[in-house]
């Protein structure tokens, strides 16, 4: 069990509070595989929830290796148990699209939405998204160019958190980077060369992103005024 409770209360403190009209959508990505990125969206989604207003909303970006539910179900002791799966749009809109389209059993074409389930831990106020990925075969993931969904989820959630896979295997970060309020980059201490984050950081900024700081995986997060520095 990883535990980064206090990193993650100091990063709750470091990003301040969401706005009191709209949810804040927060993504967190690495710039190589293995440094822990959907660890850290685990936990601070799970600080969030015990904190927020609202319930908080866990999606997972990664649409070929969808691993946080099943994170979530391995720790009942912190998560709660999981309840029953629910759709995971709240209107129809979805981040994604798959090429050809899936397909059920009768050759009806299966809307995109529908593929994507959530549910609910820590009594609710924590929501974890998964891809259906039983359902698909040979079909070409893309991500959809429009914000509609995470707008939609904004209207429910106090905060949205993306865990998105690492930049060395796939663009969805910089594709989801115009909207998200905020990026939060993730790094295990002395594995990660400083040109690297700093190049995943100016192709965040290329795309229209806002990057929030940086995580040192297993250490503590930084302050306000280091992040400043480190990303500017």
């Amino acid at each position: 069990m990883v535990d980064l409770t206090v990193e993650m209360a100091s990063l709750w403190s470091a990003l301040g509070p969401a706005p009191l009209d709209r949810g804040r959508v927060v993504q967190f990505v690495s710039a190589s595989t293995g440094e822990g990125t959907s660890t850290v969206a685990r936990e601070f989604a799970r600080l969030a929830a015990g904190r927020a207003r609202r319930p908080v909303w866990l999606v997972d970006a990664d649409l070929d290796d969808q691993s946080q539910m099943a994170a979530v179900n391995a720790e009942p002791e912190r998560f709660g148990r999981l309840g029953r799966a629910a759709g995971a749009s709240p209107d129809g809109s979805i981040f994604f699209g798959f090429r050809p389209p899936v397909r059920d059993r009768e050759g009806r074409p299966i809307g995109d939405a529908n593929l994507l389930a959530a549910r609910p831990a820590m009594d609710a106020r924590l929501w974890i998204t998964r891809l259906r990925l039983d359902m698909i075969g040979g079909q070409r993931a893309e991500i959809a160019p429009s914000g509609a969904y995470w707008d939609a989820l904004r209207r429910y959630a106090d905060h949205v958190v993306i865990d998105a896979p690492a930049a060395d295997r796939s663009d969805t970060a910089m594709q989801l980077a115009p909207y998200a309020d905020l990026t939060v980059l993730v790094l295990a201490a002395d594995e990660t060369e400083a040109g690297a984050v700093a190049d995943l950081r100016d192709r965040i900024d290329a795309a229209g992103g806002r990057v929030a700081g940086l995580v040192l995986n297993r250490t503590r997060v930084k302050t306000p005024k280091f992040l400043k520095r480190l990303v500017s």
